[in-house]
């Protein structure tokens, strides 16, 4: 079975609008502001974005002032061909705890991060569909340390249950990892030792 490959799918469907008129709009998940400094950098030349900052994963709350505030300021600093907007969304850490409750225990990238996964990426849908954007996606699948195929399994799934087309990606392509790392140190972001929640320091 032939792997998919969602830089290639990315490329067909951006190479497709460019006959468009109107630019799309799209619902961006961004996990930081380092993971998301490529993807916007990337996906401002062809969409509207709106980036949505919700992340009740996030341990202690300090750490989850210091993030957003980050994301705000790389927003403010950064030239877009399109205009780039900004949504925080509620911090209720209690919704993490209750998605992952039994799976305390679990390793990182394993069932634990599956769940919170979905608990980000279902908000993101049904932010998207609530103020009909044409996609949603998410920075995640960035990370070296996360696994693009489920979060595309997760992200596609979650936007088909609300009528939104999913933008399905894999932003470590075309070096997007190393470019974050680039734009970090250009705009001076604060870079996290851990994913986010409390079983992740410990990890």
């Amino acid at each position: 079975m032939n792997k998919r490959n969602y830089q290639r799918e990315l490329d067909r469907l951006i190479d497709s609008m460019q006959s468009e008129k109107r630019v799309p709009r799209l619902l961006l998940h961004a996990c930081c502001a380092p993971c998301s400094s490529y993807v916007l950098e990337y996906l401002s030349r062809y969409f509207e974005i709106t980036v949505l900052f919700y992340n009740p994963n996030i341990y202690p709350p300090e750490e989850y002032d210091k993030r957003v505030g980050e994301e705000r300021r790389l927003i403010g600093g950064m030239p877009f061909v399109h205009p780039v907007k900004f949504i925080a969304g509620t911090y209720r850490p209690e919704e993490f705890y209750e998605a992952a409750k039994g799976f305390e225990g679990e390793p990182e990238g394993g069932a634990r991060c599956e769940r919170c996964y979905e608990l980000r990426l279902r908000e993101a849908a049904r932010l998207a569909q609530e103020g009909g954007f044409d996609y949603v996606t998410t920075s995640l699948t960035i990370s070296p340390l996360k696994s693009a195929d489920k979060l595309n399994e997760i992200g596609g799934r979650v936007a088909a249950e609300y009528g939104v087309e999913y933008l399905y990606s894999d932003f470590k392509k075309k070096e997007g990892y190393k470019r974050s790392i680039e734009l970090s140190r250009e705009y001076g972001l604060y870079r996290q030792n851990y994913c986010g929640c409390v079983y992740s320091i410990r990890a």
